[in-house]
C-alpha cells in the first residue's frame, strides 16, 4: 500500500472536519454535486495510478541503475536507512545524522523537482492537458485536493529523472514525493486564513495556494510550490493573496463527467494540432503556452477579468430522490475503489481490470445522472443488471459464499427498480 493510499482515511476525516466547520460557522464551502465530482475524479486517478506508478517507478529505477553517478562512482551512495532508532520520547531514541541529513536533502530536492514539474504543467500545453482537471472545480475545499488527473503521471515523472541520475534511490524518491503530496492536501481550504509571517514566507500555505487556483488574470500561473514557497520567491512566480480568487479555469468545464474532465483539453489539443500548418507551429502547439494559437486558429487566448460577483457556477438542478440514489451509488463506488486498490496486487489482471471497469462505469454514470443525461440512466440500468446477472451465475455455480452474493444480487435488483421510479433531472444544456 502506498503512502497516499494509507492516508485516504485521514483525508476523509479532515473533509468531515472542514464540513463541520462550515456548518458551525454558517459558511458554504461545499456543493454536493461538485464534491462528488471531485472525489469521483480522484477515484479514477487512483485506478489509473495502479499501472502508471509501476511504469514510472520502473523507468526511474532503470535510470538509477544505469545512468546515475553511482555507475561512475560506485562508492557514492545516499544513506537511506531510518534516520531514527526508535520513536521520539521512548527509551533508546537516537538520531542517525547521515541518514537524517540524506533524507532532508532528498526531501528538498524532490520539492524543487515538484516546483518545476508543476510550473511546466501550466506553461506547456501538452502537460497542461494532463493537469487541467485539478483546476477545473469552481469551488475550493479539501475535496478539490482529491481532484487529481488520471493521466498527468505519464508526464511529470520526467522531471524527477535528474534525482535518479544523482543516485537517489527510488524508495527515497517515492516516500518523499508521497509526503510532499500529503502536505499539499490541507492547503486546499478556505477555512484557514493567513498563518504567521514566518510560515507564510517559507511554506506553501492555504493563502498561497488559493492564489494558485485563482482564474483571475493576476493570479494565473503563480505560486507553483509544493511545500516551500521559497521556490516561487526565488524564480519570480510568487504573488500574495490580495482578494478572494475566482476558482476554476478560463473556459469552464461545465460537466461532472470524470472521463471528459480528464480528456477535454487533450481533444482540443488534438484538433488544434491538425488544424495548424507547418511542423514548427505544430510543435509549438504541443510544447508552447496553452494560451498560444497559430494564425489559422485565431488570436491568442487572453484570460478575462473576473470577480466573485460576475460569474455563474455550473450547478444543474437534480430532483432530491435522484440525488439520494446518486449518493448511495457514490458511497458504494468509494468502497469498491478502496477495495480495488487494496486487492490490485493479489488479484489476477483480468479480475482487476473487470473491477476497475465497473468502478469507472459507476462514477461516469453518476456524473451523467447529475446532469440529467439520458445515456446515463441507460448505462446505469445495464450496469446494475449485468452485475445482477453475474451474481446469479455465482449463486448457481457456488464459486463464492452464497450469503454475500445473494445479498448483492438482491441489492442490485432493488437499485434497478429504485432508479426506474425516479424522475430525470432536467437537461442542463
Amino acid at each position: 500500500m502506498s503512502i497516499i493510499q494509507a492516508s485516504i482515511p485521514i483525508f476523509f476525516l479532515l473533509l468531515g472536519i472542514e464540513y463541520a466547520y462550515t456548518r458551525v460557522r454558517g459558511v458554504q464551502l461545499f456543493r454536493l454535486n461538485d464534491s462528488i465530482a471531485d472525489i469521483n475524479i480522484g477515484i479514477l486517478s487512483q485506478i489509473t495510478g495502479i499501472v502508471i506508478k509501476v511504469v514510472t517507478i520502473g523507468f526511474y529505477y532503470w535510470v538509477w541503475e544505469h545512468l546515475s553517478v553511482r555507475v561512475v562512482f560506485p562508492g557514492v551512495v545516499w544513506p537511506e536507512g531510518a534516520p531514527f532508532t526508535s520513536a521520539v520520547g521512548f527509551p533508546g531514541f537516537g538520531v542517525r545524522i547521515p541518514e537524517l541529513v540524506s533524507w532532508g536533502v532528498v526531501f528538498v530536492l524532490v520539492d524543487l523537482a515538484y516546483y518545476w514539474s508543476h510550473r511546466a504543467s501550466h506553461e506547456v500545453h501538452l502537460f497542461w492537458a494532463g493537469h487541467v482537471v485539478h483546476h477545473s472545480s469552481e469551488e475550493y475545499n479539501l475535496a478539490v485536493a482529491l481532484r487529481q488527473s488520471a493521466l498527468h503521471g505519464l508526464f511529470i515523472w520526467l522531471f524527477y529523472l535528474p534525482l535518479a541520475m544523482l543516485g537517489i534511490p527510488a524508495l527515497m524518491w517515492v516516500v518523499c514525493h508521497g509526503i510532499n503530496l500529503i502536505y499539499q492536501f490541507w492547503i486546499h481550504t478556505r477555512a484557514v486564513g493567513r498563518l504567521s509571517p514566518w510560515a507564510e514566507y517559507v511554506l506553501n500555505t492555504p493563502s498561497h495556494h488559493r492564489v494558485h487556483h485563482g482564474v483571475n488574470p493576476k493570479y494565473q500561473d503563480k505560486n507553483y510550490a509544493g511545500v516551500f514557497i521559497t521556490w516561487d520567491r526565488v524564480f519570480g512566480t510568487f504573488v500574495v493573496e490580495d482578494e478572494e480568487p475566482v476558482y476554476g479555469i478560463t473556459h469552464p468545464l461545465q460537466t461532472w463527467n470524470p472521463l471528459w474532465a480528464n480528456l477535454h483539453v487533450f481533444v482540443e489539443l488534438w484538433r488544434l494540432f491538425w488544424l495548424t500548418r507547418g511542423w514548427r507551429n505544430k510543435t509549438r502547439v504541443l510544447f508552447g503556452s496553452p494560451n498560444w494559437r497559430p494564425p489559422e486558429a485565431g488570436a491568442p487566448i487572453v484570460p478575462p477579468e473576473v470577480t466573485v460577483d460576475n460569474i455563474r457556477k455550473f450547478d444543474p438542478e437534480i430532483p432530491p430522490g435522484l440525488m439520494r440514489y446518486v449518493v448511495v451509488q457514490f458511497v458504494l463506488a468509494i468502497l469498491a475503489g478502496m477495495q480495488l486498490l487494496a486487492l490490485s496486487k493479489v488479484l489476477p489482471g483480468s479480475q482487476t481490470a473487470a473491477l476497475a471497469f465497473y468502478v469507472v462505469l459507476t462514477i461516469t454514470n453518476i456524473g451523467g445522472l447529475l446532469e440529467g443525461e439520458g445515456w446515463a440512466r441507460v448505462l446505469e440500468q445495464l450496469r446494475l443488471l449485468s452485475l445482477a446477472s453475474a451474481c446469479a451465475t455465482l449463486l448457481m455455480t457456488g464459486a463464492l459464499p452464497r450469503g454475500p452474493v445473494a445479498l448483492a444480487f438482491g441489492g442490485l435488483l432493488l437499485c434497478s427498480l429504485w432508479l426506474r421510479t425516479l424522475p430525470t433531472a432536467p437537461p442542463h444544456r
